[in-house]
């Protein structure tokens, strides 16, 4: 027995495999969910508007140039006949582009060639290519053939010539100057006049003329494209060597752990208050740039990414504040490449772009750090295609952003913004920063990041090898600084960032110790000697004399003025510190007054007579009403932990899926086709599937392409479905309209229970 004849997309994807149909839901995995009812529900959801972009928009360059051509040429395209639109292409290329867009249902086979479907018509648009209308869509008489196209254009007199040539490659519509006074009509100039008597353009408004399409393609010799981008650009780029390209990626990892603890540990004792609109204040970031010695993009990046990754969140307090969370309590105490690979991995698929903070928006709302509007979804996909492109790349290759960003467009021309320049550079830049990076090329780690399919421990373990080893030691020097020649983590960190502050960054941190770095340290309750002490078991040599001067100096004068509540007391058997305070303009809000030669008062508060004199260089301490010197506790703030929801992502199917799916698709077909012999028999007319109203929707526009009836299931208002033999003509509104037993009838379409065509 001869299989059916193939008519319509329908009846192709019934016939092919159930290989063929896996590929096809692998590749379009929206039209998998919900599970299609039949392949022929299936066949129409893969016909609807939104599944056809979905699909178009997911084509490169090849494919879409490849449609485009296929839409312009005949109603079934074959490969000769592709090659020669595509100007001149290798036939097997055309025939492996026509390939995969049939595996994609984008073109169906019909028994002459490849028909392409309408709905991709519709959505590529009239002008393709440059290309306009065709003659019969246009105002006036038909076009002529081939051959008396080419003898008019050959004839076209200089003028007229140069108009065609503006005109080839579109865009096909151009204005002309219209002629002057009463009574004259057409173009001013001879050239139009010209081209409109012989039939090469059309008139389309008072000044303007259109070049219809079949004169279009002659002037272009056949092909649709001046330059049919068939093949993806070269990604080249001097090569790096590959442990150069890991050991600087390794260090910009160390770096990067080692600034979000930095600035973590700060904002757990002070944090930052959350915008009244959600965000991070502009004077925050600049606090927290001057606090690391980063660039204001370089610490946007680091405070999104401490964002993403869960480290901080919103305290959700009256008074809200971003606040370190418990996980960055359980990421402090991880190896340094698991927790290297928790922000790797937040940040390959975080849908948060960084790059856009202080941009502004549509509205013109300047985007803030931490933010709402730093949600931007088409990152994930653009940073994921540049990171792609460098793992295609050999290894060590360090392309340019120039390089990556044509390719970015070759691969999805339909999905690129405008601004793609600017986020291939961006993305670069944080790969960089992240240490995916080295050297502008792939490291070792970001090939582990882009294989990893979500696994920590294997992106942990490729990382690991190349970040510099923590050090438990540093090099104090006679010049008040210490150098400490790796990572420094734990306590050692921690005691380094109270008592001096870092100088510079590098493979080598140097930190400055300084009268106020030392007095912060006082101010926390240590004494001189306990960070003598410290220094001594952090430090691989002696401690300097300079810096064993410097504390104990320090220490010496700290404390000598004490504060105690009256509202304020303060007491100092300094006498000549007191006059000077006295005589200080800048502490006249104090309303400082001397009751007795030791102690002044005021009626301010302690903790802000405190932070005045400490301003004004002073080393005041708290004391407590019984005279003990009380030293202020900051509690460690955490917030509850609060994920950030991603918008969702149409997860791909596995193989076990696909199959079960493909089955049940069978099934159900078999069954819809017994119910079709069996209604046929018994009632007239073929059964009626139950569709949702996209699904209803796409058939009943295939009916009116096609000027065929449906049978549909409707439901009337109290709820008693009707088979009507229904001939629809147009939908308008979430109606269609059209002719039942001889009446014109307009049906609702949430009303309809499904459609099959007769």
């Amino acid at each position: 027995m001869s299989p059916a004849p193939i008519r319509s997309l329908a009846d192709d994807i019934r016939g092919r495999s159930d290989e063929e149909l896996a590929a096809l839901l692998a590749a379009r995995p929206d039209l998998a969910r919900p599970a299609p009812s039949d392949l022929t529900a299936l066949a129409s959801r893969s016909s609807t508007r939104a599944s056809t972009v979905r699909a178009v928009d997911g084509l490169d360059a090849a494919h879409i140039h490849a449609l485009e051509a296929a839409v312009v040429g005949p109603d079934a395209v074959t490969a000769d006949v592709l090659a020669r639109l595509l100007g001149g292409a290798d036939v097997q290329r055309a025939e492996s582009l026509l390939a995969d867009l049939w595996a994609l249902a984008l073109v169906w086979r019909a028994p002459h060639g490849l028909v392409v479907t309408r709905t991709v018509a519709d959505v590529l648009g009239e002008s393709i290519a440059g290309l306009g209308l065709a003659a019969d869509d246009l105002p006036g008489p038909a076009a002529p053939d081939e051959a008396t196209l080419r003898s008019e254009i050959a004839l076209a007199p200089p003028r007229a010539r140069a108009i065609l040539d503006r005109l080839t490659w579109g865009p096909s519509v151009g204005i002309v100057p219209a002629a002057d006074g009463p009574g004259r009509e057409g173009p001013a100039d001879d050239g139009p006049r010209w081209l409109l008597a012989h039939g090469l353009v059309r008139a389309v408004a008072s000044d303007q003329i259109a070049l219809p399409r079949e004169v279009s393609m002659v002037l272009r010799d056949g092909r649709v494209h001046r330059d049919a981008q068939l093949e993806p650009p070269l990604v080249t780029g001097p090569a790096r060597q590959v442990e150069e390209v890991d050991a600087a990626a390794g260090a910009a990892a160390s770096q990067v752990l080692a600034l979000l603890d930095e600035l973590l540990d700060s904002w757990s004792q002070t944090p930052p208050r959350v915008l009244r609109t959600g965000g991070l204040a502009v004077r925050d970031l600049k606090a927290a740039a001057s606090q690391l010695d980063t660039s204001p993009e370089h610490t946007a990046y680091l405070v999104e990414l401490a964002l993403i990754a869960d480290l901080v969140a919103d305290d959700g307090e009256v008074d809200p504040h971003w606040v370190p969370t418990a996980e960055y309590d359980i990421w402090q105490t991880e190896p340094g490449g698991e927790r290297w690979a928790r922000l790797a991995l937040a940040w390959l698929t975080t849908t948060r772009a960084p790059h856009r903070v202080g941009s502004r928006t549509d509205s013109s709302a300047v985007i803030n750090a931490l933010g709402a509007d730093g949600q931007w979804p088409p990152i994930r996909t653009l940073r994921r295609g540049v990171l792609d492109l460098l793992g295609d790349a050999d290894v060590g290759i360090a392309p340019s952003a120039a390089d990556v960003a044509g390719a970015v467009r070759w691969r999805r021309p339909r999905r690129v913004p405008r601004t793609l320049d600017a986020v291939v550079d961006a993305v670069l830049r944080e790969a960089a920063w992240l240490g995916v990076t080295g050297k502008g090329a792939l490291s070792v780690g970001g090939r582990a990041l882009l294989a990893s399919d979500g696994d920590l421990q294997k992106v942990a373990e490729s990382i690991h090898p190349h970040l510099p080893a923590p050090v438990d030691a540093v090099l104090l020097q006679a010049d008040l600084t210490a150098i400490a020649p790796g990572p420094v983590t734990g306590s050692l960190a921690a005691f380094l960032r109270l008592v001096a502050d870092v100088e510079s960054r590098g493979g080598a941190t140097v930190h400055r110790f300084s009268e106020d770095s030392v007095r912060r340290c006082l101010d926390t309750g240590w004494t001189g000697e306990d960070i003598l002490a410290g220094l001594r078991d952090a430090s691989s040599t002696p401690v300097p004399q300079p810096l064993e001067y410097l504390v104990r100096d320090v220490a010496r004068r700290h404390g000598t003025i004490r504060v105690r509540g009256v509202s304020a007391v303060i007491r100092s058997e300094d006498e000549g510190g007191l006059d000077v305070m006295l005589a200080n303009r800048r502490l006249a809000a104090l309303q400082l007054r001397r009751i007795a030669p030791t102690v002044l008062t005021s009626p301010v508060a302690p903790e802000v007579v405190l932070e005045m004199l400490r301003e004004e260089g002073f080393a005041p301490v708290s004391e407590s009403p019984s005279g003990t010197v009380t030293v202020p506790t900051r509690p460690v703030r955490r917030a509850v932990r609060q994920r950030g929801v991603d918008p969702a992502l149409v997860q791909a199917m596995d193989r076990a899926q696909l199959g079960s799916l493909v089955a049940g698709l069978r099934a159900a077909e078999a069954e819809a086709h017994t119910r079709a012999s069996v209604s046929a028999e018994s009632r007239g007319g073929p059964a009626i599937p139950a569709n949702d109203p996209t699904t209803s929707m796409a058939v009943l526009r295939e009916a009116i392409a096609d000027g065929r009836a449906v049978w549909l299931g409707y439901s009337d208002g109290i709820g008693r479905t009707q088979r009507l033999l229904f001939y629809p003509e147009r939908i308008d509104g979430g109606r269609v309209s059209g002719v039942n037993e001889g009446v014109g009838r307009t049906l609702s379409i949430h009303r309809i229970t499904g459609v099959v065509t007769d």
